[in-house]
Formats: C-alpha cells, structure tokens, sequence
C-alpha cells in the first residue's frame, strides 16, 4: 500500500435538512473552508490545533512510505441553491462566485448540489489554485482528487480540455508535480470524460468498475470490455500519450455499495437517510448470490466469500493503479446502504472486530498477499502500454489470451459470449527494466477468469453455487514459458504447460518464473 487517499477534509458545513432529521454529513462534500482542516476531526483542540495535527499525521504517514492523497471540493460550496444560507462567497460576489442561469436569480447546478463555482472567472480560478498549493507547501500533502473534475474544466458552458483551469494547473511549477486524480464526469449535459483529461492527469475508471461487476455477475455480452480493462484500459488512456497508471482501477469507492454489499444485496436500502429510499444510485450492477441481505444459508454465504476473493483478485492483479476502500478487505458491511453519506455511526464506520471471524481475517490474509505479490512482480506494474508483439527472436510476445480451450484467441472470439479470458503477461522485457537496467526476469501467467456458461444472470444462478477462487505463485526464476500451450485431457482436467494457458481446471504447475493466477466461477 502506497498512499491513502482521504475523504474531504476542508471546513464543512452540514446541511439543514440534515440537522432537522438529527443527522449530521459524515463524507464532508459540503466545503466552505478551503484553507482550514475541518475542526470537528481535531483531537486537541479547535482554536488552530488542528493545523498541527493535521501536518503531525501527514509526516507520521510519509515515515510510513505512505503518501497522501486530499479528495477535494472545489467545484461547488455549502451555500447551496438559491434558497440555501448566505455563508461566505454568496455574500461577496454572487455573480463573481457562482454560475448562474439567464434568470440570474437562479444557479447552473452541474453538480446536483446546488450549486457551480464560476472557475473560468479570475479570482475564483485564483482562490483555488492558492488552497491547492497551500496543502502541497504548507500540509505536506502529495496530491488530489478532484470531485466531479469535469464541472472545474466547463468554459462557459461546455467541457473544455483547454479550460482556464487545466491550463494553470499544467503551468504550475508547484501543482504540475503533484498526483492529479480526476472524478472524470459532473452530472450536467456532456460531462462524462472518462478518458478525455490531458497527460498530467490519472481519473478513476468508472469503466473499469461497471465491466468487472459485470463480468462476475454474468453480464456481460462478450469479452472485449473486459480485456481492455485487464490491460490497462488502452482503449482509453493510449491515443492521448498517457501510461496505465492514468487509470485508478476501482471496483467499490465510498459512494455506494461496500465489496461485501455488492455480493449480499441487489437493491439499495437507504431508508436509514430518511429520504424514502429515493437518494443513491440504483444502477448498482450487483448480485445477491440468491437472498437479499444478512442470512444463515452457509452455502449462499461460502458464495458470496468466495466472489469477494473473486473480486479482490481481479481488481489487484489489473494493469493500472488499484484502489480500495478501507474495510472492504475484511468485510465492512453499510447493510445495503449505497448512500450513507449522513450515517456517521456504526453503519458507516470500520468494524476492526471483524478480524476476530476467521473468515473475514482469512480476506484479509488474501489481500494481504496479492499487494505482497503485486509488489514483488513488476510486470503487473508495467509504466507501458501493452504491444502484443514479440519483442525477442523466439517469438515471446508481451501480451497474449487465450480461450477456455487453451488455444489463442482470434478476432471472433472476441465477439462470442465467453466463458472463459486468459491473459499471459510476459515480464521478460518490461519498458525499463528493472534496478541496474538489467531486464526483469519475472514472468507472468495471469489471468483465467472463468464463468460456467454465456446464459444470462438467471439462468447461471442454479450453477453458480459452484464458483470457487484458486491462485499460487512461485518466485522469481531463470525459467520462462514455452511458447505453446498443449491442454490435455477434459476442460476440468486440463493443463497449463509452462503457465502459457489457461483453463478451468486447477494447473498441475504455476508459471515457472513468475505468478500463475486462476479464477474459477462456474
């Protein structure tokens, strides 16, 4: 684990409609402070303390090799609507501040609060470029995430990659050094733009979550989505000179579903916020495993344990940068709620007790050792793009996959319902090797991720009870695989020579040099 990426912790204000239902915002995306730390996380005092703790944590976490990672709010504020309270910029310069519709009484909302700073505007621009280097120069932080970034990069109406403030961020000797996270989308007319932002900066690849969502839960049509997601996403980061760690891959954030949620409910529960179940999302891609929420059934529970390994496998073993959600490794539970933005109690926060359930901590041992073997092989860390072609004499390409037959796949099958995605990664000749500028000598198999047939979600549901996750890796050799996979015998019993194939049986040997990682959901 390298960094960790904090919910906002600008000044906020909570919103009135909370405080009438005794709820209280525990996300903090309702800033008015952009350069204070919200006091109310203050340990020792609120009267400035809190600067002093805060700057104390980040150097606790830098001494840890951990870096840190603000998600901020810039592109509205507590002020809300046009009937929310006049609080800081309302007062000041409400046209100078906030966008606002031809009826000037009323504001632009490209962010379903309210609300939309005016950031093509000088001082608005200013305001926030001088926050952001206030946190880099003075707290110590290593970069941002940046809510709904596609309201930031509107002009005057529509999204602009040449926006004012793509510009002066690009220009800034201080902020062009940091890590740039894009939330790529707003909710106003053009705002998805996933892929769109420029070379500096990396988004969260909603893509990525819907298709591995959607893999495991039968839904999708082919495979062609998935492969791209496996590899990095360069369908969406390539054409625009970007590496694979532009895509922060994510299967769960803090809005929405937890990881154990998603395999435990297909439908939202939400009445806790007290908004007749109608706030949060309901396009949640989920499956339940066959009950809805909390059950006894031990056979629906191994289920669900085993798609999480299924899930957690996926997301740290993909090309690209993964992100996940503190709890999720050892089965946080929000019960179904998929917005528990104003929870701030026990549904919301992390059970550490949950450790003392052997299968929870048997999750948390799983994660544990695929970052560890993330780590330790580079070639699930490439800086490049993927080629598919063989870069040495004896025809070893970097990239290769492979059907549930072990045979390699061709452009139709691209376009079949499938069962079955192997992937073989090749280590030998990673873009810039490794320490000393020797290449590296680790090899990849990864990876098999399997499914019984192409029906559709509910036809599968009889068999899935099946499903199981199986991975192992051996260290790093002279060996390298050949360059043919033979598969003998029946589906269930055939082999990976050399880790070269895949199929949906167990191999009878890991990839000689390097990792070998099957996933099985029949």
């Amino acid at each position: 684990m390298t960094a960790v990426e904090l919910l906002p912790v600008h000044q906020f204000a909570h919103e009135s409609h909370l405080l009438e239902r005794g709820l209280r915002n525990y996300w903090g995306y309702n800033s008015i402070g952009y350069f204070a730390p919200h006091a109310a996380y203050a340990a020792s005092g609120t009267r400035g303390e809190q600067v002093g703790e805060f700057k104390r944590m980040v150097r606790a976490l830098h001494a840890a090799g951990i870096e840190v990672i603000l998600d901020v709010v810039y592109n509205h504020t507590a002020e809300a609507g046009e009937l929310g309270p006049m609080l800081s910029l309302k007062g000041i310069d409400n046209r100078g501040y906030y966008r606002l519709q031809s009826d000037a009484r009323r504001y632009a909302d490209y962010t379903g609060c309210g609300n939309t700073l005016h950031v093509v505007q000088p001082h608005v621009l200013r305001l926030i470029t001088d926050s952001l280097r206030y946190w880099v120069t003075e707290m110590g932080v290593d970069g941002f995430r940046f809510d709904l970034a596609a309201a930031l990069a509107r002009s005057m109406h529509d999204v602009d990659m040449l926006s004012p403030f793509l510009a002066v961020i690009a220009q800034d000797p201080v902020l062009r050094r940091v890590k740039l996270i894009a939330e790529p989308w707003d909710v106003g007319s053009g705002g998805y733009q996933v892929g769109a932002f420029p070379p500096l900066w990396t988004e969260w690849n909603d893509r990525y979550r819907n298709a591995v969502r959607d893999f495991w839960r039968h839904a999708l049509p082919d495979v062609r989505e998935m492969g791209y997601r496996l590899s990095g996403s360069s369908d969406l980061y390539a054409w625009g000179g970007r590496r694979p760690y532009a895509s922060v891959n994510f299967i769960t954030a803090h809005d929405g579903f937890t990881l154990r949620d998603l395999v435990s409910y297909e439908r939202k529960h939400n009445e806790a916020n007290g908004e007749g179940n109608r706030d949060g999302t309901d396009d949640n891609r989920s499956w339940n495993c066959g009950a809805e929420g909390e059950t006894d059934d031990a056979g629906v529970r191994a289920l669900r344990r085993r798609q999480l390994r299924n899930l957690l496998t996926t997301l740290l073993l993909s090309t690209g940068v993964p992100m996940l959600v503190a709890g999720d490794e050892m089965g946080r539970t929000q019960r179904g709620n998929n917005n528990a933005y104003c929870q701030d109690n026990e549904l919301s926060w992390v059970d550490w007790s949950l450790l003392e359930d052997p299968g929870w901590r048997s999750l948390f041992a799983l994660t544990s050792r695929l970052i560890r073997l993330r780590h330790e092989h580079p070639v699930l860390r490439r800086r490049a793009f993927f080629s598919g072609r063989a870069h040495s004499a004896d025809g070893l390409r970097d990239l290769a996959w492979f059907t549930a037959r072990g045979t390699e796949m061709e452009e139709r099958d691209w376009y079949a319902p499938a069962a079955t995605l192997g992937m073989y990664l090749s280590g030998r000749d990673i873009p810039g090797g490794t320490s000393g500028g020797r290449p590296s000598s680790t090899t990849a198999s990864w990876p098999s991720c399997t499914r019984a047939s192409a029906r559709s979600a509910s036809s599968c549901r009889a068999r899935r009870g099946r499903s199981a996750t199986r991975w192992w890796w051996t260290p790093a050799g002279r060996s390298r695989p050949r360059r043919r996979a033979r598969p003998t015998g029946r589906a269930r019993r055939s082999r990976c020579r050399g880790g070269r194939c895949c199929c949906s049986g167990r191999c009878e040997r890991a990839a000689q040099g390097g990792v070998s990682v099957l996933l099985r959901a029949m």
